[in-house]
């Protein structure tokens, strides 16, 4: 882990005491030994069968925790899907607050500062030593605080681009290796068809527009000592933003957000010819647009400039213990299970279409084979394995991200509705992020 990630997670730590008063757990708060199911985890044995629930929103993830209850029947999980993303921060919150959280929960990388910091999630170290092997240091940066680990991440998302083949073969579309070519061939296809769009600008969802920051070299967030300064709306934001207002304005993509009704009308007729989505996306789309099959290819994130590799992150999650769970040392083995052991991966795989966290799942031979909804791209995850190198995050995530991407929505919302700056969206999204961390005590520079 490099020093500015330490010295951030230290900021994040140290503001807990703070973020208590926004109705952060402690250890005389926790809820009481046995409250979940009667028996305490160290009592678990004497006790019988433990009962754990997971919080978590993969089409698919049914499946995998079928395999470890056939295979655990002294150790039962129930998946619940309350919500997904940031929504299922707020319930976790919400859920703790009550002392009813769930004992097992997936958690975006971003997320998961905010969440130590209000005691939200469990100190899991010594329950996932030989887990944690099977991660690089780069991988464990987003899960590791101060020297201890808060969740066994579970994938890697690095941004693709999706396109409907067959559309691009209809219009005579070139594939885009440069956002300039990204923007010609929008224009040539909507005015080909005046009812077709490259994509739409997502203004309820940060996490593209995050990742497309990333690439373009944002780093939102940045410590020196314990004070912190905020980045949002700097030069490399502000030229995504500055991109992607000018083809709002040209009428060339469409407006709806991302997983609305209409958005997934327009995935599934062909309305739109590309998603601009982490390497999980299939598995999305199968569910999104079920007559596409077979329609779709992935390629490189389109560059900056032509040569650049570098992509961005959209989501990937780790599996957290909470500190409401009565059975934190099974909870932390069905977290090392999911995220390390072959069969659980290779489930994943399958039905979820997770690119894996773990060094050794990105050797298993069923990443030989394309997702069932890419049946004519067989080199899918070739793709992306030659992609995941290049990809990077921000060197660091902030104390506050919920408040961020709230911002995200109301701010990019609202321009989008009344024809205004994206450069005032990022500027008042910033504002509402600094003014958060200095009410909750963050030293800002």
């Amino acid at each position: 882990m490099n020093s500015r990630r330490v010295t951030a997670a230290g900021a994040v730590l140290a503001g807990a005491m703070l973020l208590a008063a926004c109705g952060s757990g402690s250890s005389s708060g926790s809820k009481p030994a046995g409250a979940a199911s009667g028996a305490t985890g160290a009592s678990a044995g004497a006790a019988g069968k433990v009962d754990l629930t997971f919080w978590a929103w993969d089409p698919g993830m049914d499946k995998v925790v079928a395999l470890w209850n056939a295979a655990h029947p002294d150790i039962h999980v129930t998946l619940s899907n309350p919500a997904g993303g940031d929504q299922l921060v707020s319930k976790m919150i919400t859920a703790h607050q009550a002392k009813h959280g769930p004992d097992i929960a997936k958690v975006e990388y971003q997320s998961l500062p905010g969440l130590v910091a209000n005691g939200v999630v469990k100190d899991i170290t010594a329950d996932t030593t030989q887990a944690v092997a099977d991660f690089d240091d780069a991988t464990l940066e987003g899960v590791r605080f101060q020297g201890k680990v808060y969740g066994v991440p579970q994938d890697f998302a690095p941004l693709m681009l999706f396109y409907r083949a067959d559309l691009f073969k209809k219009y005579g579309l070139k594939v885009p290796t440069t956002w300039d070519e990204y923007a010609q061939e929008a224009a040539t296809l909507h005015q080909k068809d005046p009812s077709a769009y490259m994509t739409n600008f997502d203004a309820a969802d940060p996490g593209w527009f995050t990742g497309l920051a990333q690439q373009a070299g944002a780093d939102w967030w940045t410590t020196q000592g314990d004070s912190w300064h905020v980045d949002i709306n700097g030069a490399p934001t502000k030229k995504v933003a500055d991109y992607w207002q000018g083809l709002v304005n040209k009428g060339v993509v469409q407006k709806n957000p991302s997983f609305s009704p209409q958005w997934n009308k327009e995935m599934n007729s062909g309305t739109l010819a590309t998603w601009i989505s982490g390497a999980w996306a299939p598995a999305q789309i199968g569910g999104i647009a079920p007559s596409t099959s077979g329609k779709w290819a992935v390629a490189p994130l389109p560059a900056w400039t032509a040569g650049d590799k570098t992509t961005g992150i959209w989501g990937g999650s780790a599996v957290t213990v909470t500190t409401d769970s009565a059975h934190p040392a099974q909870a932390a083995q069905f977290a090392s299970w999911l995220n390390t052991d072959p069969a659980a991966l290779t489930a994943q795989v399958k039905y979820i279409n997770i690119y894996p966290a773990a060094t050794s799942g990105r050797s298993l031979p069923i990443l030989d084979t394309p997702p069932a909804f890419f049946p004519n791209q067989p080199d899918y995850y070739t793709q992306v394995k030659n992609v995941a190198p290049t990809a990077r995050s921000f060197s660091m995530w902030g104390p506050d991200v919920t408040v961020t991407f709230a911002a995200y929505s109301d701010k990019f919302g609202a321009a989008l509705q009344s024809g205004t700056s994206f450069d005032a969206a990022l500027d008042a999204i910033q504002n509402s992020t600094t003014a958060d961390m200095k009410k909750l005590g963050f030293g800002l520079h």
